[in-house]
């Protein structure tokens, strides 16, 4: 007989999983800038950061297939209620509610295997106080930031490199500001100093997006180049 718990015990060995696994992962960060949004992370092989909408942004952390699978998921959703709707209607509320449902069904259906990644959703408004981001766990729960927002292998280590990343100057621009980022990722994963910079980043390449504030452009999702920063 399955007892309440058996299945107490089955979510918490099922979230001990998952966040072994999610605590290896490079963490993926958010900022708002003057000019837009700025999303960063490092990566191994796949990308980790891509466009959903035209103001949505996602970054994902944990397993290549799993973050594929929530990108194709939000995007989408997000094309659904732009057809259906309009395209004011894809708005970050919507999208991680929508995401939601599925993930905390996932993780409680002991027949299939789990999700593990978290995503990060950001949408760009008129200014960086209009922006807003959300944070999706495995779980299906999320949590709302403004300015800006992290996920990383644990949801300790996240709240400590937002502190550092809300110390930086909205005014930056970007390519300064990825540099910035690049010394806190190196701060978070080494915050004793012990070991050189080239070691922490050893076998894995920066990704950087800005999605810009104006819409002079047509797509306002620009992939920053590594001669860029």
């Amino acid at each position: 007989m399955f007892t309440p718990y058996d299945w107490q015990e089955g979510i918490g060995n099922r979230a001990q999983y998952i966040e072994g696994k999610l605590a290896q992962g490079a963490p993926a960060f958010a900022f708002s800038l003057n000019d837009g949004i700025l999303v960063f992370t490092y990566r191994r092989q796949g990308r980790k950061i891509y466009e959903i909408f035209d103001r949505l942004v996602f970054a994902g952390l944990g397993q290549q297939s799993d973050i594929e699978a929530l990108r194709v998921a939000a995007l989408e959703f997000a094309s659904r209620e732009g057809y259906n709707r309009s395209e004011e209607d894809v708005t970050i509320q919507r999208l991680a509610t929508a995401m939601s449902s599925p993930l905390k069904k996932a993780f409680a259906d002991f027949s299939a295997s789990p999700i593990v990644a978290r995503g990060l959703f950001g949408e760009v408004g008129a200014t960086p106080a209009d922006d807003l981001y959300y944070a999706l766990d495995y779980d299906g729960d999320y949590t709302m930031h403004r300015h800006a927002a992290v996920i990383a292998g644990t949801l300790e280590s996240a709240k400590e490199i937002r502190t550092k990343i809300l110390e930086l100057d909205p005014a930056l621009d970007a390519v300064t500001a990825v540099e910035s980022l690049k010394a806190i990722y190196a701060h978070a994963l080494d915050p004793e100093g012990s070991h050189a910079t080239e070691e922490l980043m050893d076998g894995l390449s920066a990704e950087a997006v800005l999605l810009e504030r104006s819409n002079a452009r047509e797509n306002r999702f620009r992939l920053l180049t590594p001669e860029e920063f």
